[in-house]
């Protein structure tokens, strides 16, 4: 059983930026760092710049969600941030889920299931 956190702190999230280990599509950027084995932690930043809070806290509740269900197929022991871009603002749930496991599987931390 994998068991995720949230990634919270601004030391956490920049450690995982300096490894520069990103990979991008339309709606998002992920990022990806090691962490310790048996768990995961998720950030999710979202800019103010891709709309108004309502949008933001939307889009949010969209990646955490394709995340948590699909949590199983995700490699564990890492520290995974997700970034959106404007595009991401008129984004449905199946278009979420989609980006989020196209940009796993570029940065191969998905789990052949």
């Amino acid at each position: 059983m994998i068991f995720t956190e949230s990634l919270k702190k601004n030391d956490d999230f920049r450690r995982v930026y300096s490894e520069k280990k990103s990979k991008a599509n339309r709606f998002f950027i992920m990022y990806v760092s090691e962490y310790i084995p048996e768990k995961n932690r998720l950030g999710i930043s979202v800019s103010k710049k891709t709309g108004n809070s309502v949008i933001r806290h939307r889009i949010k509740r969209l990646v955490r969600e394709s995340y948590r269900l699909n949590e199983s197929k995700f490699s564990s022991g890492l520290n995974i941030i997700v970034v959106a871009r404007k595009e991401a603002a008129d984004i449905n749930f199946r278009e979420t889920k989609s980006a989020i496991l196209h940009l796993a599987g570029k940065q191969g931390i998905l789990i052949d299931k």
